[in-house]
């Protein structure tokens, strides 16, 4: 590894970039700069890092805190599934409950009833009414005797029905805990994804000097400024409907009001957010739950074309849905961007935009 910044910042690079796998092919980095010899190290300054190395770490940083989102989105779906069947389970087991109680009043009543028979001697209630001498008496005991055996038919019937429904209710809740095992393994592999890009990220920065750091800022600043120039030089503002529903309004307020509040993943406020916490819980507290992750909100809401956009409305950000942020009108959005910052406000065309949905439509 050489001593000039340079060289340092470029091995950073590399070395992200292979432990983590996400250089493209055909990706390129600035080469490293060759060893210097000992007495020429020890005598010469640290090269300054250059514009086109630090877009290549603006780069890395962006494909690093992407993949952390997408399994920031898979850890938020395995948390929310296992909510789900926790609350599946619960059910089930009142059901159990419920269902071993009525079974043992079902046979206590099937108990009496075989009771009954034995004290009349063991004789069928025919063979007795037979023996009547009273015609009458014996057509309306024949009457009740029918009752009593389609009684206890349906006696028997609805015991074997109790006993088959708790069968059933076992095998759904074994089911239900082998999925919250499962959701629970798929949440413990997104954390550690999450954990190992945030770090090498965290990794890569911590190569800068705090003037690097400054300069990358502003190429982060000013890439997102090129995206949302092209995107309103488009003409979409011309289009737009602004005119926002009450519950959209309510939304945009609930956003508003996190504004400079630390991004956090898997969080859903009051004090931290993560992107879908924030558009979540902002339509929540409008009074219209909406999905957890920016996936499930792409995949279950109601799609608009992006020129019939309106505050309040989500727009999902990348190919994958892996972001999502929320309309304020003027081109403007208010989401939680990735660790390190803070709820803001930004363009809506500063991201790549997959689409619209609307959680009141």
């Amino acid at each position: 590894m050489g001593t000039g910044k340079r060289g340092l910042i470029t091995v950073a690079v590399t070395v992200v970039c292979a432990v983590t796998v996400l250089a493209a092919p055909g990706t390129a980095f600035a080469a490293p700069t060759p060893s210097p010899s000992p007495s020429a190290s020890a005598s010469a300054a640290p090269t300054p890092v250059s514009n086109e190395e630090l877009e290549a770490v603006r780069a890395q940083l962006e494909k690093l805190y992407h993949e952390a989102s997408v399994a920031t989105d898979e850890y938020n779906a395995a948390e929310e599934a296992a909510e789900k069947q926790s609350a599946e389970i619960v059910e089930l087991a009142k059901k159990i409950v419920k269902g071993k109680e009525r079974l043992a009043e079902l046979k206590e009543r099937a108990g009496a009833a075989a009771a009954a028979q034995y004290r009349s001697g063991g004789l069928p209630d025919e063979a007795h009414l037979m023996l009547s001498d009273n015609p009458q008496h014996f057509l309306d005991n024949t009457r009740r005797v029918l009752q009593g055996q389609r009684a206890t038919k349906g006696l028997l019937a609805e015991l074997t029905r109790t006993q088959q429904d708790l069968e059933q209710y076992a095998k759904d809740a074994s089911a239900q805990w082998r999925k919250l095992e499962a959701g629970r393994k798929a949440k413990a592999a997104a954390q550690k994804k999450i954990e190992k890009q945030i770090k090498a990220a965290e990794k890569l920065e911590s190569q800068l000097e705090k003037e690097e750091r400054e300069r990358l800022a502003e190429l982060e600043a000013a890439a997102a400024r090129k995206a949302q120039t092209a995107w309103l030089d488009s003409g979409i503002l011309e289009d737009l409907r602004t005119k926002a529903s009450e519950q959209g309004r309510k939304a945009v307020a609930y956003a508003t009001d996190q504004l400079g509040k630390p991004y956090e993943w898997g969080a859903e406020g009051p004090k931290t957010y993560d992107c879908s916490g924030l558009t979540s819980q902002a339509w929540a507290s409008a009074g219209r739950p909406i999905p957890r992750t920016s996936q499930e909100q792409w995949k279950r809401l109601e799609h608009i074309a992006v020129e019939d956009m309106r505050p309040g409305d989500l727009i999902i950000y990348n190919a994958d849905a892996s972001h999502v942020a929320m309309y304020v009108g003027d081109g403007a959005i208010i989401h939680a961007p990735r660790p390190g910052r803070t709820v803001t406000v930004a363009g809506a065309g500063s991201m790549r935009i997959l689409g619209v949905v609307r959680p009141d439509a």
